[in-house]
């Protein structure tokens, strides 16, 4: 089993008085990565897997502390909730145990935050820690391998991305990326009972694959995806995004006239999502795209190695309408740190217009080069 990164992390909050809620994607490997955390931990304990319809049932028709506690079971100090978010109430269920013995560790999982984290946020203030587990990330991969294997197998992360079954299953990688986009994807979403029409969410999802590293406008998808009007689009991106399927990145502006105020960029956590959405998987030799691919794969990793190394930057893309560009900024402590995301090395001047008006700052260009330390480590 690949070692994550998020597994110390969650060991070191375990019986510190806070719930503990580990989100994202199916299929990314939040149970597994549970299992080897419980194996850990000498306590008794109990695993609810809530996909299942009696515990399912159980948990919907308790009411009080004492029908919870006893579902629970009296000798368990560990209790894992999986997929916790199909339970209504949930926040408010969770509240009651917690509040009637909190010595006992709650990890509660799910597979998109839009549910769990709407039922959790107000019942549950000041009483839960959130953790995000993503596909594996290069550095989770590369800690079995060497550092040359890693590399000779950059390509093929570019072109079928990191989920744990594709890493696990090389040759398979295309149907196994086929199943999780059909299966799995969309699951949590399509239950909604607003989603009347999923052929509009994958039409949004293939505007956004071809987009890539381009901003995008509302208005835009609206007219490609047709009969749809910018306020549900709206909508749809907020749910794709709660769902762990893409981010965004906005524009960052404050200095200057011309720079774009509210340009934003979309990304996916995985690149093999990504590909399997335009049904493209040729190698990265024959494709035109290669540098949305490499600039996905980079703003991704950096997201997944911010957030399992506990460090909070603002994330931006800056851009002036007279065509001044840098790809990817983070904002930490006051301090500006730009990059140039490039397929290949080269020499890159950035914009005097933005070193005059960010004179705090830090510039780098990344390429294949020298990418190890931007994806694996703080800079």
């Amino acid at each position: 089993m690949t070692h994550r990164d998020l597994e110390q992390n969650i060991l070191d909050a375990c019986f510190k008085g806070k719930i503990i809620l580990l989100l994202g994607a199916r299929q990314v490997g939040k149970t597994t990565l549970l299992k080897e955390i419980l194996s850990k931990i000498d306590v008794s304990h109990v695993w609810l897997n809530v996909d299942e319809a009696d515990i399912l049932q159980a948990f919907e028709t308790a009411t009080t502390s004492t029908q919870l506690l006893q579902l629970i079971g009296k000798k368990n100090r560990l209790v894992v909730m999986d997929e916790a978010q199909q339970i209504s109430d949930i926040g408010k269920k969770l509240k009651l145990i917690y509040d009637t013995d909190p010595e006992i560790q709650i990890i509660a999982t799910g597979s998109s935050s839009f549910d769990l984290q709407n039922k959790m946020a107000e019942p549950l203030t000041g009483r839960k820690r959130t953790f995000y587990l993503y596909p594996l990330s290069y550095k989770e991969i590369s800690r079995g391998q060497s550092i040359l294997e890693a590399k000779r197998l950059l390509d093929t992360r570019l072109i079928f991305g990191s989920y744990p079954e594709v890493v696990n299953n090389p040759g398979d990688e295309k149907s196994i990326l086929i199943e999780i986009a059909n299966s799995y994807l969309y699951k949590d979403i399509l239950k909604l009972d607003n989603i009347r029409k999923p052929t509009h969410i994958e039409k949004l999802l293939q505007a956004l694959a071809f987009q890539v590293g381009s901003e995008v406008s509302y208005n835009e998808l609206s007219r490609i995806i047709g009969n749809i009007d910018t306020a549900t689009i709206e909508k749809y991106l907020d749910l794709l995004e709660k769902a762990f399927i893409i981010f965004k990145l906005p524009a960052l502006s404050r200095n200057l006239r011309n720079e774009i105020k509210k340009g934003k960029k979309y990304y996916f956590y995985d690149n093999g999502i990504r590909n399997v959405l335009i049904n493209n998987f040729a190698g990265i030799d024959f494709r035109q795209d290669k540098g949305a691919l490499w600039e996905n794969f980079l703003i991704a990793e950096r997201i997944k190695n911010n957030h399992y190394q506990g460090r909070y930057a603002n994330t931006y893309f800056w851009r002036t309408h007279d065509k001044a560009e840098i790809d990817y900024i983070e904002e930490e402590d006051g301090v500006l740190n730009a990059f140039e995301l490039k397929w290949r090395t080269q020499k890159v001047n950035f914009a005097n217009s933005f070193l005059e008006a960010y004179p705090n700052n830090k510039t780098e260009v990344i390429s294949r080069e020298n990418f190890e330390e931007f994806v694996m480590n703080k800079l």
